[in-house]
């Protein structure tokens, strides 16, 4: 597709040139696969990606129907793997946090809440933790209700879902696939949060379908790889990227708070 044609059928909002929305087809393709991998890594990803080219009232909510299609297509691929008994506590605990962080006016300084995070996420996977299988379908509800109730604010908790959810679950394929159906249900929430606040998204739906279809595409070449590699070779990686991710968050959020 050309970007004269790109244009053509409105996909892009107003304002938008067609090489930006290009790049973030590919930044789709790209972050999808990567989550479809790992179970996280690419929300963060994307989420810095439309940084760049979305006003600020858009961003969260534009990214979270685009984290909720690709998450969508990733149960889709990956359902035989998923934890079903996972998700209805989740979605319990979710609903309230989603309905508690619609309704707050005053929220954490993003420096703040981005430093604190960070610590927790790096704080979950270097500590031996307790199981939350182990604790059973309370210790489900109260993750679903605090990483929705941060989803609200910060945009991708992936990261935070992925730390948790990795002391639970030994295999890697389960792992991943309800890391997919649990952040599925986490954005459907924050997105009927954000509409019956009124948000105006109309502007974005051809955007929004674009990268959600090119997105399948990225979670199919992810879901490959994951398939293919080995268990040990995946939690070393898993390890790795959590350690990353967490320290990029609080270098941004130590770095704001200086700055600020």
């Amino acid at each position: 597709m050309s970007p004269e044609s790109f244009a053509g059928l409105s996909l892009l909002p107003p304002g938008m040139e067609p090489g930006t929305g290009l790049l973030m087809l590919l930044a789709s393709f790209a972050t999808s696969a990567l989550t479809a991998a790992f179970g996280l890594g690419g929300g963060l990803a994307l989420l810095a990606a439309l940084s760049f080219v979305l006003p600020v009232a858009a961003l969260i909510p534009v990214h979270g129907l685009v984290q909720l299609g690709s998450n969508v297509g990733r149960v889709v691929v990956q359902r035989r793997a998923v934890a079903w008994r996972v998700v209805p506590p989740f979605l319990a605990g979710g609903a309230l946090g989603a309905l508690l962080g619609a309704r707050m006016v005053v929220t954490l300084p993003e420096p703040v809440l981005l430093t604190a995070l960070g610590l927790f996420v790096l704080a979950i996977t270097v500590l031996r933790l307790p199981r939350l299988a182990v604790i059973g379908p309370l210790g489900f509800a109260a993750a679903g209700f605090g990483t929705t109730f941060l989803t609200m604010f910060f945009g991708a908790t992936g990261p935070l879902n992925a730390a948790v959810l990795s002391k639970t679950f030994a295999d890697r394929m389960t792992l991943v696939g309800t890391l997919a159906a649990i952040t599925a249900v986490q954005h459907a929430l924050k997105g009927l949060a954000f509409l019956a606040l009124g948000v105006a998204l109309a502007p974005y739906a051809g955007l929004i379908a674009g990268m959600v279809a090119v997105g399948f595409l990225g979670t199919l070449a992810g879901t490959a790889w994951l398939r293919r590699t080995n268990e040990a070779r995946f939690r070393q990686a898993l390890t790795v990227l959590l350690v990353l991710v967490s320290l990029d968050l609080i270098r941004r959020g130590v770095t704001g708070l200086i700055t600020g």
